[in-house]
């Protein structure tokens, strides 16, 4: 997901002004860090296509999230071989199959079904030549760690009796997390967080993730869930501290490898896993909390 901690100078002089300017006219981002009409386009246009999904027939999410994690997948192992890393594609790529195992045999199958790719990566990675044999099965089950068995959360999250507002919350909440996040940073961000792995990143935009964050939580699971405001504050916050935690993640893993972007399908957000970096790390904090609290 974009950075969206930005920090822009509180008074920009009129060259910078046009600058700007200049740089929306043709398309390129802006100093905030995304090319801003093309990042809006695709973010409505992805919530618009998830709540169809979630309105007309639940189980069109987890096929919409196990295409998602497919992307996901291939992007990562793209990104791991920049980096001489050679995961063992055939199990790793199976392992999207747990998004649809966890939404209709549960948590028990899931757990199943994780040590089971785990398993099968390392019998795969076991033929051929032991060089690098290490290294290659541990990207193989990062792969999956990292996206089929954190999205296959969210499907757990929508098998409950009241599975979609549960989505619903998750992921307005994670949304509130980058959008209160940017626009605070945007307007008053001078603290940077982490300057090495994202420097547009400050501390006065993550207060406005948590703030922002928190009270759309707060909203959410009194009106969707029946559940206490203040449940909805802790799952709000929480998931702007891990939603951050997981910007982070993305962002060291990217410099490590040397690469701006996962991908570049998604125009103004580059490619999806820069979009669900946080969403999938939030899944499992959501889920549990909600599980928990309401």
């Amino acid at each position: 997901m974009t950075d969206p901690s930005a920090t822009a100078p509180a008074t920009p002089d009129p060259g910078t002004r046009a600058a700007a300017g200049s740089a929306r006219r043709s398309g390129r981002p802006s100093r905030a860090g995304r090319n801003l009409p093309a990042a809006i386009g695709v973010g409505v246009g992805l919530v618009l296509v998830i709540l169809a999904s979630l309105v007309f027939w639940k189980a069109a999410f987890v096929y919409l999230v196990t295409a998602a994690a497919v992307v996901g997948v291939w992007e990562l192992d793209q990104a791991l071989r920049t980096g001489r890393v050679d995961p063992p594609r055939v199990p790793v790529f199976a392992s999207v199959a747990l998004v649809p195992l966890a939404y209709y045999q549960g948590a028990d199958a899931l757990a199943v079904g994780f040590a089971a790719a785990t398993a099968l990566i390392l019998l795969w990675r076991s033929v051929g030549s032991p060089r690098d044999a290490a290294r290659d099965v541990a990207g193989g089950v990062y792969i999956v760690a990292y996206v089929p068995l954190l999205a296959a959360i969210a499907s757990l999250m929508l098998a409950q009796p009241d599975g979609v507002g549960r989505i619903i919350t998750f992921i307005l909440v994670t949304v509130a997390s980058d959008t209160g996040g940017y626009a605070v940073g945007v307007l008053r961000g001078r603290t940077p967080m982490s300057p090495s792995l994202s420097p547009k990143k400050s501390w006065e935009g993550f207060a406005g993730s948590v703030a922002t964050s928190a009270v759309v939580g707060s909203v959410c699971v009194l009106l969707l869930l029946d559940g206490a405001w203040w449940a909805g504050l802790v799952v709000g916050a929480c998931a702007a501290a891990f939603a951050t935690v997981g910007d982070l993640a993305e962002s060291a893993i990217k410099r490590d490898l040397g690469i701006k972007d996962m991908g570049s399908i998604l125009p103004g957000h580059g490619g999806v896993m820069d979009r669900l970096d946080s969403l999938v790390v939030t899944a499992p904090v959501c889920w549990a909390l909600l599980h928990l609290l309401v």
